[in-house]
């Protein structure tokens, strides 16, 4: 195991589904980016199409991950691996619910819990809402966001109006949706006596959250902002600077795998200031 990887629960049968082993993150600390950076692999179960995630079960794509994340660790921030799953998909057609979102098999989700518990990896529950909002998303997954190590990420990009329909317009949320979210979720982690969590939102235009301005602090969150767009060095960098809000939130930024041109390095993406603490790979 790299050394700035922790070694999670190896113990752990792989049979059950992952319990909370302790109200800890891995290696037992409490805050989410207290002197470490987050990296993640991004997408959904069963396919490569939407990311690298899904290119194969969790187990063997860990060490794909670590490799990926190992030129982020420095001398001051340890590495925290991350597996980023779409759980809320936005799809073409209204599906069952008329909302153009499908939800994954909850045994998928559990799949990649217990693999985060056996590796030390963190994990991230992405809604794609369609034309549902985003709290009611957030509370079908409840169960899994009362696990310690599993917080949660708004996508807007995916958040449609009415007559909306995904891949056709580009969406987006308001500060008060958001701050809807945020208040159930930090009051689930408060009960729960749970460690921080990642709180996320996804954004590469400056307004696809309207009003970001107001997006509140919330005890328990740890407040993310993530950059997603793609392009070449110069136009990433543009995105990001035109978008963040550093006042408010810990930075993402994303690297693509086939989009981007001339993919950024680790050295240049640790480079960019404000400080990017949470990267993805997609």
């Amino acid at each position: 195991m790299p050394e700035h990887v922790h070694s999670g629960l190896a113990h752990m049968p792989a049979a059950e589904a992952a319990p909370a082993p302790h109200l800890a993150l891995p290696g037992g600390r409490k805050r989410v980016f207290d002197g470490h950076v987050l990296v993640a692999y991004y997408g959904t179960a069963g396919t490569g199409a939407l990311g690298v995630l899904g290119d194969a079960p969790p187990d063997e794509i860990w060490p794909r991950l670590v490799r990926a994340g190992r030129p982020f660790a420095t001398p001051g921030h340890r590495l925290q691996p991350v597996f980023e799953l779409i759980v809320d998909v936005a799809t073409g057609t209204p599906g069952p619910d008329g909302d153009f979102s499908a939800s994954i098999p909850r045994a998928a989700v559990r799949e990649y819990i217990r693999a985060a518990h056996r590796h030390g990896a963190l994990v991230i529950l992405d809604i794609q809402p369609g034309r549902s909002d985003f709290l009611s998303k957030a509370r079908h997954w409840a169960w899994a966001l009362k696990d310690p190590w599993v917080g949660l990420a708004l996508d807007p990009e995916w958040r449609m109006g009415p007559g909306q329909v995904p891949a056709t317009v580009i969406g987006h949320v308001r500060a008060a949706e958001v701050n809807r979210v945020s208040a159930w979720l930090s009051a689930l982690t408060i009960r729960g006596h749970l460690p921080q969590k990642v709180f996320m939102l996804h954004q590469f235009r400056t307004d696809m959250i309207r009003g970001i301005q107001h997006v509140r602090p919330r005890p328990g969150l740890a407040l993310v902002q993530h950059v997603d767009g793609f392009g070449t060095p110069g136009q990433k960098l543009a995105t990001y600077h035109a978008v963040i809000r550093p006042r408010i939130f810990h930075e993402g930024f994303k690297l693509f795998y086939r989009q981007d041109v001339r993919r950024m390095s680790a050295k240049r993406v640790l480079h960019i200031r404000p400080r990017v603490s949470f990267v993805s790979f997609q």
